[in-house]
């Protein structure tokens, strides 16, 4: 007898069963027509890059993750994000882009780390970018928050909150207490401090060589309580370093400006203990958080750069972004019972021949379904009635179609609308006013 091949996928790459498919679509849908309504134009940019120029910018872990090899004699990388792709793109095509430049890219990036819960090897990801030429305006800064905040909003899984901070902030504080070269890994030690809390922060920083007096300045900086105006009031009392002022009226201003764009206080959230670990960040950073559920982590981050191609070009191409990891979130939300897969059709009529003489009908009517705009299928096989409506339910179709002798004979249809509604004979124009209530 022939050995069969166990069949197994690789470990980090998620195919999903059809209804849970069906739910993790509706996510990535919801948030591709919220970027269109934002004015943002579809990018795909191809899954293999030359490593050459793909790697001009990474380093360090990222360069340990590519999956990187040799075709031929043809050097070439997966993508490890969209970013770097983004940054080549803009770079080879400015003559033919107009700016600002408004992209959004729907696509799986690849990462070999090691696999673990939520992280994954192969995952989606939903990003939105604004790139400028020489510069860009800080509105595109507050209209990233009020996309983020319609794709959560229309998610509907819950309250969220977008934390927001500006790096000059960071900088020019931390300048102004003469760290020095440690400004960058204080910065880093930070960020992590929603995850390891107050006291074990200090201690990270004592040993990189923070004294006293500058612990107690960080902490004073950190602790900054109240509403957003009441944390830029506290902030222009606090520092006097030039950068550190211009981040606060950046932020004053994106926060300003968001409200203006319709994002509620209570979505926004000054948090100066925001970073963001990318360097290239230099002016907002945002991540957002779902209200009970922190222990997901960021759900949604990004910022503002303004260097985004210099590894490609000498132009200047500052930009401001946001990413949502959707792998990550669907497995996330799943796993808490924060959505449901309810449906496992695209259907939302399933038609029922009763006899295998009603061919020409049948296709007749689910034609006519299908040219109004209904999502239609028909059990074509022969099998019983029970059986057929017993498929039906497991489906989730809304509404089942019955088409027997008597039922073509007068040119009609029994629908039933599979959650207890009454079952009527009617025909496919009356069948398509009813459905689409």
């Amino acid at each position: 007898m022939e050995n069969k091949v166990t069949p197994r996928t690789l470990q980090g790459f998620v195919e999903l069963l059809p209804a849970d498919q069906l739910a993790f679509e509706d996510m990535k849908g919801k948030i591709e027509n919220v970027y269109k309504r934002f004015g943002f134009v579809p990018l795909d940019t191809p899954t293999l890059e030359y490593s050459e120029v793909l790697l001009a910018k990474a380093g360090g872990e990222t360069e340990k993750q590519i999956y990187r090899f040799t075709h031929h004699d043809t050097d070439v990388s997966l993508r490890f994000d969209l970013t770097v792709p983004l940054a080549r793109y803009v770079a080879q095509h400015f003559p033919d882009l107009s700016f600002p430049f408004k992209r959004y890219q729907i696509s799986k990036s690849f990462r070999g780390e090691r696999p673990q819960k939520g992280r994954f090897r192969e995952f989606y990801q939903c990003d939105i970018d604004v790139i400028g030429s020489d510069t860009l305006d800080l509105c595109y800064d507050a209209e990233m928050t009020a996309a983020i905040n319609t794709v959560f909003t229309e998610f509907n899984i819950g309250d969220f909150v977008i934390r927001i901070n500006n790096r000059k902030i960071l900088t020019g504080f931390f300048g102004s207490l003469g760290l020095g070269d440690i400004t960058a890994d204080v910065m880093r030690t930070i960020d992590k401090m929603p995850k390891i809390g107050a006291e074990k922060t200090q201690e990270e920083l004592t040993k990189l060589g923070v004294g006293a007096e500058a612990l107690a300045r960080i902490n004073e900086f950190t602790s900054v309580k109240g509403t957003n105006a009441e944390k830029i009031a506290a902030l222009r009392s606090l520092c006097t370093d030039g950068t550190f002022n211009i981040g606060v009226d950046e932020l004053e201003s994106v926060i300003k400006t968001a409200y203006a764009l319709g994002v509620p206080e209570k979505n926004l959230e000054i948090d100066l203990s925001i970073v963001r670990g990318l360097d290239y960040y230099t002016g907002t950073v945002y991540e957002t958080f779902i209200v009970g559920h922190e222990n997901f982590g960021s759900v949604c981050s990004g910022g503002r750069y303004d260097d985004l191609a210099g590894f490609y070009t000498d132009k200047k191409l500052p930009g401001v972004g946001a990413s949502i990891g959707l792998s990550r979130l669907f497995a996330q939300l799943r796993e808490n019972g924060i959505i449901e897969a309810a449906k496992r059709t695209t259907a939302e009529v399933l038609i029922l021949p009763t006899g295998s003489d009603r061919f020409a009908f049948t296709a007749k009517i689910a034609d006519c379904l299908r040219n109004a705009g209904i999502a239609t299928d028909v059990y074509w096989s022969d099998r019983s009635l029970k059986a057929k409506f017993k498929y039906a339910d497991r489906a989730g179709v809304r509404f089942v179609a019955v088409i027997g002798e008597s039922e073509e004979a007068e040119g009609k249809m029994s629908l039933r609308r599979m959650d207890g509604g009454e079952q009527v004979s009617v025909t496919a124009e009356e069948a398509i006013e009813i459905i689409r209530k």
